[in-house]
């Protein structure tokens, strides 16, 4: 299926871009999601005509998530758990949780852009995570797992 892209997606392209994907993939994910729309005669028209309003807009995204991530790069969360007397945790430090920190302290995140690219947290230590605020914007944050005696 041919689609014109509306926003910058990873391996695929940038605003603009006239791409082939599987109908899958862009029935699925990019069109519902608002990142491409069908490459139609009229779509790609209509596109022309808000390129500039649609540059502009993706301009203020990143622009937010810079501002966001100067804020958030190298910032070290706490997180407790229950543990045992060796250091495993009973159970696991997810995403979830760390999204769920981040916005206790006044950083809107969501667990999606929570990237942990060694797995689940298990043990009590300091690790760092990645968190992808924008497409270009990738920040490293320090999170803390501490240990609580059950």
């Amino acid at each position: 299926m041919q689609i014109i892209l509306l926003d910058k997606v990873v391996n695929l392209g940038n605003l603009g871009d006239i791409v082939k994907v599987k109908d899958g993939y862009a029935r699925n994910f990019l069109i519902p999601t608002g990142r491409a729309r069908r490459a139609t005669q009229a779509a790609v028209a209509e596109f022309e005509a808000r390129r500039a309003e649609l540059e502009k807009a993706a301009a203020a995204k990143l622009a937010e998530a810079k501002a966001l991530g100067e804020k958030l790069n190298g910032h070290t969360i706490k997180i407790s758990q229950k543990a045992g007397v060796d250091g495993r945790l009973f159970g696991s430090v997810t995403n979830h949780d760390i999204a769920e920190e981040l916005a206790k302290q006044g950083f809107p995140v969501t667990k999606a852009q929570v990237r942990m690219p060694n797995g689940l947290l298990k043990n009590v230590g300091d690790y760092t995570v990645q968190v992808g605020l924008h497409t270009d914007v990738v920040v490293d944050v320090n999170v803390s797992v501490l240990g609580e005696t059950a």
